[in-house]
């Protein structure tokens, strides 16, 4: 057998026929060659990722049978994968040439970080971030930072909160290491979870500006679907409860109900509540949430950092979601517990 790539790049496709051409052609055209592509089908109807490997039998073609969300099908391509590190790019994500040239010099430069993130434009408005980076707020409310907002004139590099799952390079046997995603979150804050437990693990998650994608969102569900809603909705309950250290958990739970109880009222306004209550519904049902419990309860006793170091990491203002604020912090190594190591926590 051939030497194995230094990075996989695993793409999850579900109905993505009319993106998943074009990503897959953006990365035809990188200018770092060293990688292979895992491509995994959800059970699409489409014929698109048949079309895909037809056109390029290079590509690792993974069909479970069954759609498993976007969490398990990465969780399967990571096993399979054979390079040292993961690119996880969603199939409505179109990668600029140095994209990859640029994540890999990233890895040179900080070889004590085993996360990475790319700058996310708009596909459609180049001129619109889609992200850059996600942000955690003091209450316990994810979301991207910059969306929609036009590019500054210069973009550090530097610590974000989590990676957004559409374009991440991650170091595989640290992904193994922590499960992978929660299989249990389908689709939707699964890569803030995945990030959050970098976090109490004492990993860090840079920024790469350089590294960019032009990203549609949500091509395959909807932006404002109800499917969208209702996983965004009951996976940001979970990732909470499960991630937060104890002191942190006590001090911000009265503010994440109210920012909570505030966003559903937006929505109530907005005419699509009900996949909102249907999801924190959910989120607290019984047999799903006694084992996100026991989950929280191996995450906390396997952290190695402290809750400060995670509250440094976060948005101070709850509701700094409104102005989609960017928080890059300057890279640093966090205060690390010793004697504890990074242990599989996950499904």
């Amino acid at each position: 057998m051939d030497s194995p790539p230094l990075v996989s790049v695993i793409i999850v496709s579900y109905q993505s026929g009319p993106t998943l051409a074009r990503c897959l052609e953006a990365l035809r055209t990188q200018t770092f060659i060293d990688f292979e592509i895992l491509l995994v089908d959800n059970a699409s109807s489409d014929g698109a990722p048949q079309a895909a490997v037809a056109a390029d039998p290079a590509i690792r073609f993974l069909q479970p049978g069954a759609n498993l969300g976007f969490a398990a099908g990465n969780n399967l391509a990571a096993r399979e994968a054979r390079g040292r590190w993961l690119v996880l790019l969603n199939p409505d994500a179109y990668a600029r040439p140095d994209w990859l040239e640029t994540l890999i010099a990233g890895v040179a430069r900080h070889p004590d970080v085993r996360c990475f993130t790319s700058l996310q434009m708009v596909a459609d408005a180049p001129e619109l971030m889609d992200g850059a980076g996600d942000v955690m707020t003091s209450a316990g409310i994810p979301f991207r930072g910059g969306y929609r907002r036009r590019l500054p004139p210069r973009l550090p590099e530097g610590e974000v909160f989590s990676a957004c799952g559409a374009a991440t390079l991650i170091d595989r046997d640290l992904f193994l290491s922590l499960g992978g995603f929660d299989e249990r979150f389908f689709c939707y804050c699964e890569d803030v979870d995945l990030g959050y437990r970098l976090r109490l693990a004492g990993e860090p998650t840079l920024l790469l500006p350089g590294a960019v994608v032009e990203h549609v969102g949500s091509a395959s569900t909807g932006v404002r679907s109800d499917f969208a809603i209702f996983h965004g909705s009951r996976n940001r309950v979970w990732t909470f409860i499960k991630n937060t250290p104890p002191l942190l958990l006590w001090l911000t739970a009265p503010l994440h109900v109210a920012v909570t109880a505030g966003l559903l009222l937006l929505h109530w306004r907005r005419g699509d509540a009900a996949p909102v209550v249907r999801g924190i519904r959910a989120a607290f049902q019984r047999q799903a949430l006694d084992p996100i419990l026991a989950s929280r309860r191996e995450l906390q006793a396997a952290r190695r950092v402290g809750s400060w170091d995670i509250l440094r990491a976060m948005a101070i203002d709850p509701v700094a979601f409104f102005g989609r604020r960017i928080v890059i912090r300057r890279h640093r190594s966090p205060t690390v517990k010793p004697g504890k190591a990074p242990r599989s926590v996950a499904a």
